[in-house]
């Protein structure tokens, strides 16, 4: 099985050099990296012309850009992980192990940690493991694999601004329950440490269930940014 790590970025140039040591590895271990630029300004997409990883571009849009990237993966199993989150060092053999040819699934993500200084982000990413398990829901923070076929039987990402990781665990989760890779992930902190733990808590539960309600993504993305 060959894995497919797709990455879409924006304006990540302070972010870059670290991701590219963090991939090298797994380039070595014939992992294929796709890194889908949404229009950066920064100088991103010149900092990762260097050999093994694959560089495509799309219009902004996270669901678009890693939509891109499958389309270009020739892996049978894709990974799609944000480019502020930094895998495991055994991720490929971990996420191969999980979809084997005796795995009843076919998709997964890992367990996440968020890192940063206020102790709270821990009870954070804890609450977000456990709410995976129990509704079978990913975010994309989780770094969500799945077999190719199936990612294109449930239609790929929606296209929308918003909430596309759980609409695409959504049709995922009538073909199979995902696995849950108990080793972690970290992904930074940022968003909660610059706008405020407990304030960020209450809006991503206050847009969830907006959601929930039927208000369009389209219309919650301004209130994400």
């Amino acid at each position: 099985m060959k894995i497919s790590i797709i990455i879409p970025i924006l304006n990540e140039a302070r972010r870059i050099p670290q991701l590219l040591e963090e991939l090298k590895p797994l380039v070595q271990n014939n992992c294929e990296i796709i890194i889908v630029d949404g229009g950066s300004e920064d100088g991103s997409v010149e900092m990762i012309e260097h050999p093994g990883f694959i560089v495509e571009r799309a219009g902004c849009g996270r669901a678009r850009q890693m939509n891109v990237g499958a389309a270009r993966a020739t892996g049978t199993i894709l990974l799609f992980l944000h480019a502020d989150t930094q895998l495991p060092d055994t991720a490929d053999l971990l996420v191969k192990q999980a979809l084997s040819n005796n795995s009843l699934s076919c998709w997964g993500h890992f367990n996440v940690c968020i890192a940063g200084r206020p102790k709270m982000l821990r009870v954070v990413g804890f609450m977000m493991n456990i709410r995976s398990r129990v509704t079978n829901i990913a975010t994309g923070d989780q770094a969500i694999f799945v077999k190719k076929t199936d990612f294109m039987a449930a239609g790929c990402f929606p296209e929308q601004l918003l909430m596309e990781d759980i609409e695409l665990s959504k049709k995922l989760r009538i073909i199979s329950r995902p696995t849950c890779i108990n080793s972690y992930v970290i992904t930074s902190g940022r968003r909660w440490e610059v706008y405020g733990v407990w304030r960020t808590i209450f809006l991503m539960w206050r847009l969830r269930w907006d959601y929930w309600r039927g208000i369009p993504a389209s219309q919650l993305a301004g209130r994400y940014q």
